[in-house]
């Protein structure tokens, strides 16, 4: 057995990653806007992390499980104390990054102004907004006795202290919600001798204090920006008179309201109305109240205004069609002769819904099947099959409610189809449904068969643009066959199959792979070549660790590419010494998961929803597919070829959480985006031009 402290924490480790994607806003290689934006993600990412794990340990302390070893070797508490330390020092540092970012607008004359610094003509141009854009969405609140607000999860808002210069200590308190969700964050003032500026609705609204407060005797005004954020848990009843979707809808309300579990403050705030808030709060200072900058929520700088010049943003890269999916082609008939592997987002998303919208106008076709974690809010994949039900189509959806923070977008999708006629199934009992499938049934030569697509990566167009994941549509029927059945049991929860070629969690994933494991093993101590490579985005399952140091330890050679939570410790002899491990953060998110295992040079490959965490391996159902085609093997291993020798992008995963930057064969820079696009790019040419050769 291996101590926990052979373990690195999965808070701390999460905490790591995220300071990866802070090390992008500060990196001066990166584009200016494209820093900005990296930035938003990075508050975003916090905010997350504290509505769902900080909240989830602040309940352990609150219950007094300090008796509990966490993996990593820490008490909840100590760990709560030490995420607090961490976020404290990201915080200071975003700062910092964020002071720079200003310096380097200003260098190109683009100027983010507070209401200290308008000329009187940007003053009358603001004013002129406020009155007609800010003012009607503003609810100031008058804090006295009366019982302390309800302050809205994520809001900011401004707590303003009212005073007179002449009379200091007539004192009064207000809030104000800053209205993000109505009315822009930030505001493009016109432009004057070749200046640009953007001024923060917060400072709007400062500026304008006196005309929100002009019937008090005040003439002073002081505000600064806090936000709260709550436990984001969502607590299910156990009414069996109730639908699970109304039972999700009323947690959903609840979650509104959850427990406080972070306020972030101005840090120029005076102590006086620090107190008054914390006290009225029931906040203590320090762990649960952490000072900040100036400007909360952060998360908008996702959506700062374009104005930059073309360098000022990454080179675009627009999606190429798959090779042997010219336009006006039938996918199905396609299908009939070959896999296709799709590669977001170097190739078109176009290709899945063309997929969809063939089966949903096909009289061929009997049944559609696909499942649902999270789609875009105007999905085209909701909208062809909503198509397909309207032309008759048997049309089953297995929509996972349970999708933290798309919550409500499921259910109304879910009555949507249900209005229309589809068979929808809202999950499996006790489980989440988290695989990415689609089945299509078409009668064929007096029989059916079977179509399908297997993804690491959700339905949804939107991301498909910017996270890199994999699609593989096929009609061999020792996968399509086998997806059909996986679809029979979402009908049936009682029917379960034995799958020969698909890897179902929780019923088989852990042991199959540990299987291959144990066989890399079994090579390595024959003194054969041994080896594995495995990308995921989060690895952390106690039981699948401990099998790669026992592999390790015998000498199988190890690569991983790991993007996010990482609980390993590499490089240790004696323990980890034939592990390395690399997390790439870039323009994408990294999404895929693809296992490759020597397998005594056959070679075994796998491309599969489910990270190696308990809750994809225990509690979720996940699908893991084989890959056959030698041609689409050849594409993915390039990939993740390609991957391990970046040295721009990708980061050392080390026991220290350095993140120190990959800088293996500098004397060349590889970047394996962008070098991954080109590659994809150059075998989609290499065929189009053979198909000319051909014809002429």
């Amino acid at each position: 057995m291996y101590s926990n402290e052979k373990f690195i924490n999965r808070e701390i480790s999460w905490l790591s990653f995220n300071e990866r994607v802070l090390q992008e806003a500060e990196d001066p290689e990166t584009p200016l806007f494209e820093r900005i934006r990296f930035i938003g993600i990075f508050s975003n990412n916090l905010d997350e992390f504290f509505r769902v794990r900080v909240a989830t340990v602040r309940r352990m302390v609150s219950l007094g499980k300090d008796e509990e070893n966490l993996l990593g070797d820490m008490t909840p508490n100590q760990l709560h104390n030490k995420i607090q330390h961490i976020v404290h020092q990201q915080q200071r540092k975003l700062d910092v990054i964020f002071n720079d970012i200003l310096a380097e607008l200003e260098d190109n004359n683009i100027f983010m102004i507070n209401e200290a610094q308008l000329t009187e003509k940007q003053g009358k141009f603001v004013k002129s907004y406020f009155y007609d854009k800010v003012l009607p969405n503003l609810v100031p609140i008058m804090l006295g006795k009366n019982k302390f607000p309800y302050l809205r999860d994520r809001s900011v808002y401004l707590a303003v202290k009212l005073s007179q210069k002449n009379n200091p200590k007539e004192v009064l308190y207000s809030l104000i919600r800053i209205p993000g969700r109505s009315v822009p964050r930030f505001l493009v003032l016109p432009e004057e001798d070749g200046k640009q500026f953007v001024m923060m609705l917060d400072d709007i609204i400062r500026f304008c204090m006196e005309d929100i407060f002009f019937y008090f005797d005040h003439d002073q005004y002081d505000a600064y920006t806090i936000k709260i954020t709550r436990d984001a848990e969502l607590d299910l009843d156990d009414d069996i008179s109730k639908s699970f979707i109304e039972k999700m809808s009323q947690s959903l309300k609840k979650r509104k309201k959850g427990k406080p579990v972070r306020l972030i403050y101005d840090r120029n705030m005076p102590d006086d109305l620090l107190q008054f808030l914390l006290k009225r709060m029931k906040l203590a200072e320090g762990s649960d109240a952490v000072p900040g900058g100036r400007y909360h929520n952060q998360k908008d700088f996702m959506n700062f205004p374009e104005i930059g010049k073309k360098h000022h943003y990454y080179t675009n890269l627009p999606p190429s069609r798959h090779k042997d999916l010219p336009p006006f082609t039938s996918v199905l008939k396609v299908l009939r002769q070959q896999d296709i592997m799709l590669h977001y987002p170097y190739q078109t998303f176009n290709h899945f819904i063309d997929f969809l919208r063939e089966a949903a106008i096909d009289p061929q076709v009997k049944e559609i099947g696909l499942t649902i974690y999270r789609v875009a809010s105007d999905s085209k994949v909701m909208n062809a099959l909503l198509n397909a039900v309207r032309n008759g189509k048997i049309v089953t959806v297995v929509i996972e409610l349970q999708a933290r923070f798309d919550e409500e977008a499921n259910i109304f999708w879910s009555n949507k189809l249900q209005e229309e006629g589809a068979n929808v199934i809202n999950g499996v009992p006790g489980m989440k449904v988290h695989s990415k499938l689609a089945w299509v049934q078409r009668k064929e030569n007096g029989g059916v068969r079977n179509y399908a697509y297997i993804g690491t990566g959700n339905f949804h167009e939107g991301t498909a643009r910017v996270y890199a994941d994999e699609g593989l549509l096929t009609a061999d029927p020792r996968l399509a066959d086998e997806v059909q059945k996986v679809f029979e049991f979402f009908k049936q929860n009682y029917l379960h199959y034995n799958y020969e070629h698909l890897v179902v969690s929780p019923f088989a994933m852990r042991k199959y792979f540990e299987k291959h494991i144990d066989q890399e093993i079994k090579l390595a101590k024959q003194g054969k070549p041994a080896w594995m490579i495995l990308k995921m985005n989060s690895l952390i399952d106690p039981g699948m660790m401990i099998k790669l140091y026992d592999a390790a330890k015998a000498g199988v050679e190890i690569q991983l590419i790991v993007r996010g939570i990482f609980g390993l410790k590499t490089g240790e002899n004696g323990l980890s010494h034939n592990i390395t491990a690399i997390s790439i953060v870039d323009k994408y998110l990294e999404h895929s998961r693809i296992f490759l295992f020597g397998a005594g040079g056959t070679e075994k490959m796998y491309i599969s929803s489910a990270d190696w965490m308990p809750r994809n391996l225990n509690r979720r159902i996940e699908v893991a597919c084989p890959i056959y085609d030698a041609s689409i093997k050849a594409e993915l291993k390039e990939m993740l070829l390609i991957q391990l020798r970046d040295n721009s992008k990708a980061r050392v995963l080390d026991p220290d959480l350095s993140n120190q930057y990959s800088e293996d064969g500098l004397d060349k820079k590889f970047r394996a985006q962008e070098d991954y696009y080109h590659y994809i790019k150059s075998i989609t040419h290499s065929a189009q031009e053979e198909t000319i050769n051909t014809t002429e």
